[in-house]
């Protein structure tokens, strides 16, 4: 067993404000691909608030977002980025 974890960050500079139309539908699927992230072999935990909200996580301004995770290795964050339904998010990332 390795004696290390895998952190993973992605900022992103939002195109509008999370409320916005624009990102409805990003937004609207944060639940299910967080679930999805916590339910995956290999998770370790991700950054959010006491309530479970990450998207309110800014450090870096308003205007971006922050994604912080930790995986067991990155086989883990592999199969949960490529190989989970949450490679279907990775397609629309463009949007």
């Amino acid at each position: 067993m390795p004696s290390y974890e895998l952190s993973q960050l992605n900022i992103a500079l939002m195109v509008a404000p999370i409320d916005s139309p624009i990102l409805e539908d990003f937004v609207e699927n944060l639940d299910q691909i967080n679930a999805l992230a916590e339910q995956s072999p290999g998770y370790v935990w991700r950054l959010q608030t006491d309530d479970g909200n990450a998207t309110a996580v800014r450090p870096s301004g308003d205007e971006y977002l922050v994604n912080l995770s930790v995986c067991k290795d990155i086989e883990s964050l592999h199969n949960f980025v490529y190989e989970s339904a949450h490679i279907e998010i990775m397609r629309r990332r463009k949007e």
